[in-house]
């Protein structure tokens, strides 16, 4: 069975991976163009290009800048692909894209659809505070996400989990329920289970806007966004230093059941007072610094003023 392969991030490029160790015939790999990164906006290889050219150098690799224009077409039909395998690529194909392929196209998607549709799955979950997530390897169709599923599989989120660390956990059970749908798509013996598109919950990229913290919630409120923007992009709050205004980024928290009236800070632990409960801050990042802990940072720069109490 001929297989070509469209992803683009580094969850796609570890489930290319296993896949180039488990044999599979894939004759071809497609992924979005090279961007520029950081402030010397150097051109940066996507990580599934990297495993392309280590892994597999003598696959035909392409990375148009839109893969269901029609000029390129014709280079997608030489490729004379059985099934075409959609791994967060970055673009949602168009109809005569989906009908190229004998066997249909399938997409690993990071949650237990219908719920959480769209580009930032694990994300919206780990803010939502689920108890847990999962992966769905599903037929493409035209709307977004609404496919068929073939087979899925959850994974629990412990309370303390970030989005960082939720993905490392699905993508290698993505790559394990990929491979074994491909031996069932190869065999003919694979399901199909339509989804129930009444249940179905939205999962849209996450703002810049939206990482910002707000004290005035709860602390568990808090203490999700934190770890489901963890690591990117990033929570963040304004503080003040010497009258100056800066950005501090909040990289992890603890929640504590128990309210205060008013900031704490001493030897140990910086904690911060919330609607209902506190935050210990864990691990933070002053503008222009390191990260470090807590009380590290407060040593260093005792007159930084979260303006909470």
């Amino acid at each position: 069975m001929r297989i070509v392969f469209f992803g683009t991030p580094k969850f796609a490029a570890n489930i290319l991976k296993v896949l180039s160790e488990a044999n599979f015939d894939i004759c071809g790999i497609i992924s979005k163009p090279d961007r520029p990164v950081g402030r010397s906006q150097k051109m940066q290889p996507t990580p599934v290009k990297l495993v392309a050219q280590s892994l597999l150098p003598d696959v035909p690799f392409y990375q148009p800048e839109k893969v269901s224009q029609e000029a390129f077409a014709p280079t997608l039909h030489a490729l004379n692909a059985d099934l075409f395998v959609v791994v967060a690529y970055g673009e949602i194909l168009k109809q005569h894209v989906l009908d190229m392929p004998k066997k249909g196209c399938i997409n690993v998607h990071a949650s237990l659809l219908p719920h959480y549709r769209g580009a930032a799955p694990i994300q919206r979950a780990v803010i939502a505070g689920e108890k847990e997530s999962g992966v769905s390897i599903m037929h493409l169709v035209k709307e977004m996400d609404a496919g068929d599923i073939i087979l899925k599989e959850a994974l629990p989120i412990p309370i303390d989990m970030t989005a960082g660390e939720l993905e490392e956990g699905l993508c290698q059970l993505g790559a394990k329920l990929l491979t074994e749908a491909l031996r069932h798509i190869d065999n003919g013996t694979a399901q199909r289970t339509p989804q129930n598109h009444q249940e179905a919950t939205l999962a849209p990229k996450v703002s810049r806007e939206e990482c910002q913290i707000n004290w005035q919630q709860e602390a568990l409120t808090v203490h999700n966004l934190i770890r489901g923007v963890n690591p990117a992009p990033g929570a963040w709050c304004e503080v003040y230093v010497d009258g100056a205004k800066k950005q501090l980024k909040i990289h992890r928290t603890k929640a504590l059941s128990g309210s205060i009236e008013e900031e704490v800070r001493d030897k140990g632990h910086w904690i911060i007072p919330c609607s209902s409960g506190s935050l210990e801050l864990l691990e933070v990042q002053l503008e222009g610094k390191k990260r470090m802990s807590g009380p590290e940072l407060l040593r260093g720069v005792p007159q930084l003023n979260l303006g909470v109490s």
